[in-house]
């Protein structure tokens, strides 16, 4: 869903900031294209998915069309599924949903496979459904929260924000890190605000993935979500609450620790009390 923002929006992305900085380079290439027009960045969109081989969620190649060329009636994902063709707005919003078909591609296919088989099943209600909604929530507003700590997954789960972001803050990039992936979530960020909250999706990874390269460490969450999607019963409670400028080094604010004092973000939720 769109928020209505200009094409001048665009000018507005800061590419050093760390949500959006693993992007920059594709990022920017595309920006300069979409402020040029929409058929210059659809161009650029499909160059780089011919050249990908990155397929969708049932296995057809991967291509971008404007958001007109959709079929009246069609559902989006199940167009996605059958086609391979991502209906695709000059706005923000569809912009970091086109970067993340390559930043975390089998993670997406997995969404758009488990959407398409629901919308077989179900149809196209009132509502999207459990498992639908899930699959939203996800796609929009996820984080990923990558730890070789039990006791940091343990702590997020249970809004332990101390132990988390302050006690263990040296843990961060050697046993924990998050990584940006909703799009909706990443439209937000263009003007961070304290309260801008994620959900994040807990991964398991060894110790050595913090010695690895980033393109190592995304192709591992990239397989080991992508599995998870496929084939868990999914439900909004898997994903823990993160407020995004309270993760260490996102926000300069947050070397004081008096940052997470603030009770009505860093909430202490239903699972601690």
């Amino acid at each position: 869903m769109a928020t209505g923002l200009s094409v001048s929006s665009f000018e507005r992305i800061d590419w050093s900031r760390p949500w959006f900085a693993p992007f920059a380079e594709r990022g920017a290439r595309w920006q300069r294209a979409a402020l040029e027009s929409e058929a210059a960045y659809l161009a650029e969109l499909n160059r780089d998915a011919c050249a990908s081989g990155q397929t969708t969620g049932r296995g057809k190649p991967l291509a971008f069309i404007a958001q007109d060329d959709l079929p009246p009636g069609a559902a989006y994902e199940a167009h996605i599924g059958a086609t391979g063709c991502v209906p695709t707005r000059r706005n923000l919003h569809d912009f970091f949903n086109a970067l993340m078909w390559f930043t975390f591609p089998r993670i997406k296919a997995a969404l758009n496979a488990r959407q398409s088989e629901a919308i077989d099943e179900l149809g196209i209600g009132p509502t999207r459904g459990g498992v639908r909604d899930t699959l939203t929530l996800f796609d929009e507003n996820a984080l990923l929260f990558a730890t070789a700590d039990p006791s940091l997954a343990e702590a997020l789960r249970n809004f332990d924000w101390h132990t988390l972001l302050v006690e263990n803050r040296s843990a961060w990039g050697e046993r924990c890190e998050v990584r940006s992936f909703g799009h909706a979530l990443l439209e937000k960020l263009i003007a961070p605000y304290k309260a801008c909250t994620g959900h994040a999706w807990i991964v398991e990874v060894p110790n050595e993935y913090f010695s690895w390269s980033d393109a190592q460490q995304r192709a591992l969450l990239d397989e080991t979500t992508s599995a998870s999607i496929e084939r868990e019963p999914l439900a909004s409670r898997m994903f823990a609450p993160l407020p995004v400028l309270g993760i260490p080094g996102w926000w300069p604010a947050n070397d004081d620790p008096a940052f997470y004092d603030d009770k009505q973000v860093f909430r202490s939720g239903r699972r601690a009390r």
